[in-house]
């Protein structure tokens, strides 16, 4: 059975020996994500190149994810090693003070125009929630706080104000540089972080395009502030990751497994795809198997409809990398075989052909017991389309394009397939994807086979026929 649902793997440290790079691409992992806010753009570039050159070598494609790194948004450094709050300490964060001169009484800040986000009565969140303060007056440069959960604070440890609300811009200096970086090795997706709405999204697009990118735009939700605009960053992106990390310190952790489930919801009710990532494998940085806390979890988000689940420190720098690939794969196929036919979109009006070609295949595959389906594709669309219904059929995005290939890999259900249509008589295309799909051993004699394609072939947006064949006769069963 193959897996349905994809594995990012974040390349770091751990990944760099040529042999755990090709246990990577052995153990089935789709995308590759490189971290911006670690390592240089030439160590970046260099992953890049050989997980490339590795996987090609194999017979396989492997997306690559950039992701911008965003305005971290964190304190300075003591002077003298890390300190000690305890509750109702008097503690103050001051844009005044010198990044590396904090204090028992004091520390700066990276982001000098915290204090004017601030108001009495706010509460922020110190190393991902661990301190907790309470603001009692912002005068000037300085946020005056009272400890409310204590503990040791070190140096450069992240801020979050608690509801969200700070007005950091999602792209900073550094991300514009990351971003033309990104173009340059030609990403498959870029990842923007802390979205705030739509119009982040649409500028880093743009940013992108003008840049050479002919990639996927990702928006990581990670800000309190971007639940009550996520219908618009939806639209806005090709993908969304569920970043738990920032996003449960923000709105707090009781709240955000139901967050996690309406967001996966909600990104496949609006035919995009989801990630869902931070801390699914925590444990496998040091130990070879998973807890049953952690197996729940991502068979919940498998079972939820999740395209994707992502590992970070587990493979970036976690002492066996394949291996965790391989408990996520485990994990993943198990939950897969809790199948349900999907009702998604059966009230909806199409506003296009190709979209209505698509919802059409699968409706019919769910309930004729086809074996595969073939969609002719140039930008991955219609495939794209027919992974947001819940199905145990496999979708091949057969093109000849292939950035195509590399996209669809993210696609939940959706494995690429290189063919080149155009160049192929049109007569002839049924019964070359028929050969292809038996070469690969997917379908035998007597299976039904979905076939999806345009008038013309090799254009894009142009897919207007739905055929079902079955596999062995060299004759049109139903034509629509």
């Amino acid at each position: 059975m193959s897996r349905r649902t994809k594995i990012v793997a974040t390349l770091g440290p751990a990944t760099d020996p040529l042999s755990v790079m090709d246990e990577l691409i052995s153990a089935r992992v789709d995308v590759v994500r490189l971290n911006l806010s670690h390592d240089t753009h030439a160590r970046h570039r260099e992953r890049a190149r050989l997980i490339r050159e590795r996987a090609s070598a194999a017979g396989r494609e492997i997306a690559v994810l950039m992701d911008l790194q965003g305005p971290k948004i964190r304190i300075g450094k003591f002077a003298d090693g890390p300190i000690r709050l305890e509750r109702g300490d008097h503690f103050a964060i001051d844009a005044s003070c010198p990044l590396d001169a904090g204090s028992a009484e004091r520390v700066g800040t990276t982001y000098p125009a915290l204090v004017e986000d601030l108001r009495r009565g706010d509460t922020l969140l110190l190393d991902d929630g661990a301190i907790e303060l309470w603001v009692e007056d912002v005068s000037g440069s300085r946020a005056e706080c009272r400890v409310v959960v204590g503990g040791t604070l070190s140096n450069n440890k992240g801020i979050n104000k608690k509801g969200g609300g700070l007005s950091a811009p999602a792209l900073t200096d550094k991300d514009r540089e990351d971003i033309r970086f990104a173009a340059e090795i030609d990403a498959d997706y870029l990842a923007v972080s802390f979205v705030r709405n739509g119009d982040d999204v649409r500028l880093a697009r743009e940013l992108f395009q003008e840049a050479g990118g002919r990639g996927g735009i990702i928006a990581k939700i990670e800000r309190a502030e971007s639940l009550r605009a996520i219908d618009d960053i939806i639209n806005a992106a090709d993908a969304i990751m569920v970043a738990r990390g920032d996003l449960g310190v923000e709105i707090g952790d009781a709240e955000l497994p139901a967050v996690q489930k309406d967001l996966i919801s909600r990104a496949r009710n609006l035919n995009s795809v989801v990630i869902t990532a931070t801390q699914m494998m925590q444990s496998m940085i040091e130990n070879p198997i998973p807890t049953r806390a952690e197996v729940f979890d991502v068979a919940n988000a498998v079972l939820d409809g999740t395209d994707a689940v992502m590992l970070s420190a587990e493979s970036s720098i976690g002492k066996n990398p394949a291996k965790v690939v391989e408990a996520l794969d485990r994990i993943c196929r198990e939950a897969e075989k809790q199948v349900t036919r999907s009702k998604h979109r059966l009230d909806s009006v199409f506003g296009r052909v190709d979209e209505a070609i698509a919802m059409a295949a699968m409706y019919t595959a769910n309930h004729l017991g086809v074996k595969a389906i073939a969609a002719l594709t140039e930008t991955g669309s219609t495939v794209k389309w027919m992974s947001r219904i819940r199905s145990g059929i496999p979708v091949y995005a057969i093109t000849r394009c292939a950035p195509t290939r590399r996209k669809v890999r993210l696609f939940r259900g959706v494995y690429p397939v290189s063919f080149d249509v155009a160049s192929t008589d049109i007569h002839e295309v049924n019964r070359e994807v028929i050969e292809e799909l038996l070469r690969r051993g997917t379908v035998r004699d007597g299976d039904l086979v979905i076939i999806t394609k345009g008038d013309r072939s090799g254009v894009e947006g142009q897919t207007n026929i739905m055929k079902i064949m079955r596999v062995g006769e060299h004759r049109m069963l139903i034509e629509d």
